[in-house]
Parts: C-alpha cells; structure tokens; sequence
C-alpha cells in the first residue's frame, strides 16, 4: 500500500486507479492471508486486472468476511468471469458486487451466474455498459430467486437487455426488499414498460427508479402506471428523455402527484411536458417533499411555466431547479420571483440557454440583496447570448452577495465569440469577496490584452485557487 501512496487499512483494500500490473496483482493475492479482518477490495479502472483474477480470488478463503469486490473497468475476461464465480461459493458473506464497465462480461454473464446459490447475502449487484445481450438479461433473471436480499440492482447502459426485461420483471417479485432499480438506457420498449409495472406491485420498499434514456417506451405509459402510484417510499423518479407522448403526459399528471415521498424528479429533454395542456407541473405542489426538479429541454410556454412557478410556491424543500433550454424562461424570470423568495434551501439554479434578458439578471441580484437565494452554490447562466453587456455590468455589481457561491458558469454558445465588455472588471473585483467560487466558466469570451494582464494579476494577488474556463 505505501508503494502505492496509499495508507494501509486492515479493512479496505482501496488500491483504485493505481495503474497494477499483473505481477501487482500477484503479489497482492500473495497477501491475503495475512488480511483476515479484510472487508472490501476495490481494484476498479486498473486495466491489466483483466486476465489475472484467478491467482487472486483463490486466495479469497481467507478473507471470509469480505463484504465488498469492486471491479469497475478492470478488463475482465470470459476467465475472470467464471474465476469469480468459482469464488461465489468461498465468499459467503459478499453484499456488494460491482462489474461495471467491463464490456467482455456481454454474452458471459451464465459463468457468474450459474455459481450463485441460495442464500447468496448480495444486496448491490452492478453491472452498468458491460454490452449485456438478452441471453444475459436471462441469466439474471434466473439468479434473482436466490439473493432475495437484493436492494440495489444497475444494469444502465446496456442497450440489448431491453429484449428481456420482461422476464426479468417476472422475477423482480422475489427481491421484494429493493430500494434502487436502475434501466438507464436498456433499450426498453412499451412491452417492457407494462412488465415492470406489474412488477412494482412486489417492490414497495423502492426509493429510486431510473428508466431514463429508453426513447421507444413513449406513449407506453397509459397502459403501464397502474402500480406507479403505489410506490409510497419512492424518492427518486428519472424519466428524462422518454419521448413521452402528450397521452403520456395525461396519465402521468394523475400518478405522479400520489407519490408522496418523492424528492427528484427528472423530466428533461421530454418536448410533450411543456405543451400538453394537462397540470402536470401545476400538480408538483402535491410533493411538498420535492427536493430537486430538473425540467430542462421541456418546450415549456408561458402556460406550463406560469403553473410550475405557481407550484414552486409550495415546495420549500427545493435544492435544486434546473430550467435550462426552455426559452420562454427569458423575460418571464418574475413568474418565479414568489418561489425563490420562499425557496430558503435552494443551492443550484440552473438557467443555461433560457434567452436570459439583462432585467432576468437584476432580478436574482436583488432577490439575494433583499436576503433570498442565501444558499446559493452554484449558478448556470451559459448560452445566454441575450444578455447585453449592460446586464452583465449590473450582475457582476452585485454578485458579491451570492457569498456561498462556487460554480458559476457564464460561457457563450458554441460557434459564437464576444468581447468582454466592462464587466470584466466588476467581476475581478467581486470574486475577491467570493470566498467559496472555485470554478468559473467563460467560455467563448474574447478577453483584451488588458484584461488577461488583470486576470494574471488576480491570480497572483489574490493567491485563489479559481479554475478559469476561458
């Protein structure tokens, strides 16, 4: 461990990133038995891992408490695969198991699999972008009656298990305890969407559910939310970028009001939200819970905006709003003057490429000079090519008050370039009353010989360690 830079823990073999060659990994297996309180090895994102796990998990009997193996990006093999499902029957007391980002454990995922018994205590079980095939999605299917203790299931970014999700969902019924269920772009289809729902009938311990980025499941919903709405413990809800239809749109107006403990919601990049006539995001001010609404991509109008601004006014939770990309945002700031006044614990507001007009600008300065947006962390107002330099001059004479900030990110569009105007000065002389800005963006901001001569000076009087993306 100290030749590595590490410090040694009887416990936690940490030795990620640490660039092991496969005499490392030798050498490492050699030691084992002198490791008998050890817990969790983590060997993820060391390449030459791949190929070697066998002179390792042989040595893992005598680590029998081991609860955690993280393999992230390790470049295991079909060997590897069935090495360590030779190790399934030593390691008995394994809860967490992570395999993400090894794209030779597609089509291979039986020599796991087969090895797991009943009675396996697994409770997280990983397995995100290994090019899973639907032969796969089965395998695991099958494994699901055996780790009933299960509570965090990932298989995101594996485009070819959509094909078998359905089965899949017939045995989510005997994980009955999971809290987290992540299909992040798995290529689900309508048919797939009415599988899981049926299944979340046996799931009502569920807090996060993540069907993002599975475009072919839009106009599903209407047949496939009966049991959505049971998920009383559900946190955390990812629908952006389904492609949901405005029918779509309907059903979920009526459903997602009921989830009561509901704390994010993503619904970005789905056009139909803002256009369908239905309250959807009238009805947020149902989830007094909420704690992040991420809506950006939406096509909202003045309507939907005007009725999620009215919402807002009964979440004083919210942490974080993201508005990015809706255009009718510009102009229209002040339909949410009454959230953000009320919104005490907001730390992230994202407003980026909202045609953004220099009084949208004066109106969050005064809103944190009258004592609102205390807590501010970090402000997106990039691609916002809107704003005249006279809004510029009038934000940066005031953001100063933003004390809490940390990222702020004032870049242009991509293709476009400006010179900065003489704001730039404002905002040298508010950074220095900003003690917790560690990044700035600005890109696209054509700065005068001058100006990068302050810059320089700025860094160097100021001894601050700002990230400048200029």
């Amino acid at each position: 461990m100290q030749k590595l830079g590490k410090k040694p823990n009887s416990k936690n073999l940490d030795l990620n990133n640490c660039a092991l060659s496969a005499g490392d990994v030798t050498e490492l297996a050699s030691l084992l038995p002198f490791l008998p309180e050890l817990e969790e090895i983590s060997l993820s994102w060391n390449g030459c891992v791949g190929g070697t796990l066998k002179a390792l998990t042989v040595h893992l009997h005598h680590v029998n408490l081991l609860r955690v193996l993280r393999l992230n990006n390790c470049r295991l093999t079909a060997e590897d695969v069935t090495s360590l499902g030779e190790a399934f029957e030593i390691v008995s007391q394994l809860e967490e198991l992570d395999l993400s980002w090894n794209s030779n454990i597609g089509g291979k995922l039986s020599l796991l699999t087969k090895k797991i018994q009943k009675g396996c205590k697994l409770k997280l079980l990983k397995i995100t972008d290994c090019n899973l095939t639907a032969k796969d999605g089965e395998s695991l299917a099958e494994i699901l009656n055996v780790i009933p203790n299960l509570e965090v299931l990932d298989l995101s970014i594996n485009k070819h298990i959509g094909c078998s999700m359905k089965v899949i969902a017939q045995d989510l019924k005997n994980v009955p305890g999971l809290k987290e269920l992540n299909l992040h772009m798995c290529g689900l289809k309508q048919d797939s969407l009415q599988g899981l729902d049926t299944a979340l009938q046996h799931l009502a311990e569920l807090r996060k559910l993540d069907i993002s980025c599975n475009k072919e499941i839009g106009g599903g919903f209407k047949d496939s939310t009966a049991h959505l709405a049971s998920l009383k413990n559900l946190e955390v809800l990812d629908l952006h970028q389904c492609c949901v239809t405005e029918e779509d749109v309907t059903v979920l107006s009526q459903v997602i009001p009921l989830l009561s403990s509901l704390q994010e919601l993503n619904l970005s990049s789905n056009k139909s939200v803002g256009v369908s006539s239905d309250p959807l995001l009238g009805r947020l001010r149902f989830l007094p819970k909420l704690k992040s609404v991420v809506i950006s991509n939406c096509g909202l109008g003045e309507e939907s905006f005007s009725s999620l601004a009215e919402a807002a006014l009964h979440l004083p939770e919210l942490e974080i709003l993201d508005l990015s990309w809706n255009k009718c945002v510009g102009g229209n700031l002040k339909l949410l003057l009454g959230a953000l006044k009320l919104a005490t614990e907001i730390q992230v507001l994202r407003l980026s490429s909202c045609n953004l007009v220099a009084e949208d600008l004066a109106l969050l300065t005064l809103l944190t000079e009258d004592g609102h947006l205390a807590r501010l962390r970090k402000l997106d107002l990039s691609y916002n090519n809107s704003i005249s330099d006279e809004g510029w001059v009038i934000f940066c004479q005031g953001l100063a008050v933003f004390k809490e900030l940390s990222e702020l990110d004032v870049s242009l569009r991509p293709l476009s370039c400006r010179d900065c105007g003489t704001w730039f000065s404002e905002l040298l002389a508010a950074l220095t009353k900003l003690p917790a800005l560690t990044e700035l963006g600005m890109q696209r901001w054509v700065l005068s010989e001058s100006q990068r001569k302050q810059l320089e000076s700025f860094n160097q009087d100021n001894k601050r360690n700002i990230r400048f993306d200029c």
